[in-house]
C-alpha cells in the first residue's frame, strides 16, 4: 500500500500552471499531523499477536506492517481510537496528547 507523502506546495506564476482538473494526485499532503489531535495509540510490542485487524480498521491507513509486527505513522495519524477499540490483545492504549511538555489544556 502505498502510503501518502509531504509534498512541497509550489504556487502558480503563469495562469497555465493552474490546474483544470484535481489539484494533486492521490496520496499528496501539504502537513503532517495538524496539532489538534487530543490522545494517541501507544503500542505494546510485547502484548501485539500480529493479528492485524486494527491494520484492517483504521480509516487513515497510518498502521502498517513492519517484520510481522504493526508500527504506527504518527505524522498523519488523527488519533481516532478505533485501533485501540478493536484489538482484542488490548495492546493500543490511547494516551492523551501533550502540548510543549504541558496537559494540552
Amino acid at each position: 500500500m502505498n502510503r501518502p507523502s509531504i509534498t512541497k506546495y509550489k504556487t502558480p506564476v503563469h495562469i497555465s500552471e493552474y490546474p483544470v482538473g484535481p489539484c494533486y494526485q492521490a496520496g499528496h499532503l501539504v502537513t503532517e499531523n495538524a496539532g489538534w489531535r487530543t490522545e494517541k495509540p501507544i503500542l505494546d510490542k510485547e502484548k501485539c499477536t500480529g493479528c492485524f485487524y486494527c491494520y484492517l480498521c483504521c480509516p487513515e491507513g497510518v498502521i502498517f506492517k513492519l517484520d510481522g509486527k504493526i508500527e504506527i505513522d504518527y505524522s498523519f495519524c488523527k488519533g481516532c481510537g478505533i485501533c485501540a477499540r478493536v484489538c482484542k490483545s488490548e495492546a493500543i492504549v490511547m494516551i492523551r496528547e501533550a502540548k510543549d511538555g504541558a496537559d494540552g489544556c
